[in-house]
């Protein structure tokens, strides 16, 4: 095969712990051209690397109209589940087929959200920091036992955190404007009314328009903690910084950032627990989502031969 069966892999780490996903590609009968840059790409890197691209196993590269015009990409394969950096509808005029693996990530994120929640109410982070420099600081934190916590996206992420608390003994409402009633006994509930009862809020949501705002942290119960795994603009982390300044909030975990990698001022606050955008990797996540993305990029090119 030519220049024009060439795919382009976004994601720096793809087929790094196991080059299954690789293999399948190559055994295709197509040539595999890696990230140039080492990094996410922007806009001008793209126009450079998806020269004579068909296929692209994609990260969170901006893939706008402009950026999808000029290719010759015929599909997206998504590693991962959020589908925002990717105009679909430029995508559709253009006849490129879209696929991502919502499924692959939900046990990691929601394992992770558990533990980041009770590594975050017992203070685990904390004394962990002072015991490594030579203290010995016993701190002392909520259980998750009797809590309210509202679960903002139901989606597969959000129903299998909900399950997870429910286990531990948690009061679970969900808050998700495409449901409404009851999903798996969870009661659903406008986010004003989750907010006012909440001790917890885990953000779950798709899409990145802002969720937590100064006025919507302000109508939390005071020393409650948010969890975002969602986008980083879910949560106003100016709003954030100042109602932990002001103890409206006691903590949080953060996974997600308006801008990656992260450098702002909230990394000063020991009451809050910060991961690079890890939650969907476990390895065995990690693993399925790339055979899901190699599997669905060769099906999309049979499809569109």
């Amino acid at each position: 095969m030519g220049q024009s069966n060439i795919i382009l892999i976004g994601p720096t780490t793809f087929g790094s712990a196991d080059p299954a996903p690789l293999r399948l590609i190559e055994a295709a009968g197509y040539a595999v051209r890696r990230n140039p840059v080492g990094r996410k790409m922007t806009e001008a890197d793209l126009a450079t690397a998806l020269d004579g691209v068909v296929g692209l196993i994609a990260g969170l590269e901006p893939l706008t109209d402009g950026v999808l015009a000029r290719s010759t990409l015929r599909v997206i394969s998504r590693c991962g589940v959020g589908m925002e950096n990717v105009d679909q509808v430029a995508a559709r005029r253009l006849g490129i087929k879209v696929f991502s693996t919502p499924n692959a990530p939900t046990v990691a994120v929601a394992e992770l959200t558990i533990g980041a929640l009770i590594c975050l109410l017992r203070r685990v982070a904390q004394m962990d920091q002072t015991m490594h420099a030579g203290g010995w600081e016993k701190l002392s934190g909520p259980q998750v036992r009797d809590k309210t916590v509202a679960v903002v996206g139901l989606g597969r992420i959000g129903l299998q955190v909900a399950a997870y608390l429910r286990a531990f003994g948690a009061r679970v409402v969900g808050v998700d404007p495409m449901r409404s009633g009851e999903v798996d006994g969870i009661p659903i509930v406008s986010l004003a009314e989750a907010l006012a009862q909440a001790h917890i809020v885990s953000l779950h949501a798709s899409g990145s328009a802002e969720i937590l705002g100064a006025a919507e942290l302000a109508q939390l119960r005071r020393g409650a903690y948010v969890l975002n795994t969602g986008r980083g603009g879910l949560v106003n982390e100016t709003a954030l910084q100042a109602a932990l300044d002001s103890g409206q909030i006691a903590g949080a975990w953060l996974d997600a950032f308006a801008e990656e990698p992260y450098r702002g001022p909230l990394k000063n606050y020991r009451q809050v627990l910060l991961t690079p955008h890890v939650g969907y990797s476990s390895d065995e996540a990690k693993r399925q989502m790339e055979i899901e993305a190699a599997d669905n990029l060769l099906r999309g090119l049979r499809e569109t031969a």
